[in-house]
């Protein structure tokens, strides 16, 4: 099937590595040209390079966290390739932690870049797309039930799948779409981190297999694929959703 993708232009962010490299990837080997970006310039750089196709990818470095972020991501897209057709909008994992032990200065911190950092994006991009764009939101499957250890995540990922459905609504009469997406265990550096933080790493990535009706980590590419597809043209009619990407483990209808 022909996502209709080629000549299109995509904005990701936290794509220097794992799930937003992944749809980078698979964007480009469709015909999409893309601007990735991460806080690192040397990450970024590194990144475009093994997208292994100069000519439709650059990279920028950029941190959500600062207000001008936003709209250097759609200037710089639109000087290259001279329009934006959509965004993935991907932050690192917030800091490891219950709600009740975290403190007030993390608690501002990750909100000003995990939930102010998006949302202004996702605004941004919105207001520089045209007709038939799609916006991403990479949460996280705490949207739906909360991750032990994880209370950052539990606290402001379920507030951006609200803003994500709030903002479909408002764009959705331009033609613009927006989405979530809820990845599950995938076998990125993020889980690995996570993993180690237990103190058995292996203990804890068997019990996370254990969990998932499949039996296994998802890949980076397997997630890479549903976005690339939600992103395409092909999803037309799919808007203010939340789409699950986690062999199964989401219990919920």
């Amino acid at each position: 099937m022909d996502l209709g993708l080629a000549g299109r232009v995509y904005v990701l962010t936290g794509a220097s590595r794992g799930l937003g490299y992944a749809t980078a990837e698979c964007l480009v080997a469709d015909g999409a040209s893309v601007v990735v970006s991460a806080r690192s310039a040397q990450a970024v750089s590194a990144a475009v390079e093994r997208l292994g196709a100069p000519e439709r990818a650059i990279g920028v470095a950029a941190d959500l966290g600062d207000p001008l972020a936003a709209e250097r991501l759609m200037t710089a897209a639109r000087e290259r390739f001279g329009r934006v057709d959509g965004a993935l909008i991907s932050v690192g994992g917030p800091p490891w932690g219950t709600a009740a032990t975290l403190e007030d200065a993390q608690w501002r911190e990750s909100f000003e870049t995990v939930f102010l950092g998006t949302v202004r994006l996702a605004r941004t991009a919105a207001e520089t797309i045209g007709r038939d764009g799609a916006i991403g939101l990479v949460l996280s499957t705490s949207v739906r039930s909360p991750l032990a250890g994880l209370g950052l995540s539990n606290g402001l990922r379920p507030g951006l799948a609200g803003v994500a459905k709030d903002m479909s609504d408002e764009y959705a009469p331009r033609g613009v779409r927006v989405f979530s997406l809820l990845p599950g265990r995938i076998l990125t550096d993020r889980n690995r981190e996570l993993f180690a933080a237990t103190g058995d790493p292996e203990r804890a990535r068997l019990e996370a297999e254990a969990a998932i009706p499949m039996g296994r980590l998802g890949e980076p590419a397997e997630f890479g694929r549903v976005a690339a597809f939600l992103l395409s043209p092909a999803a037309s009619y799919l808007t203010g959703l939340s789409v699950p990407v986690d062999g199964g483990a989401v219990r919920a209808l």
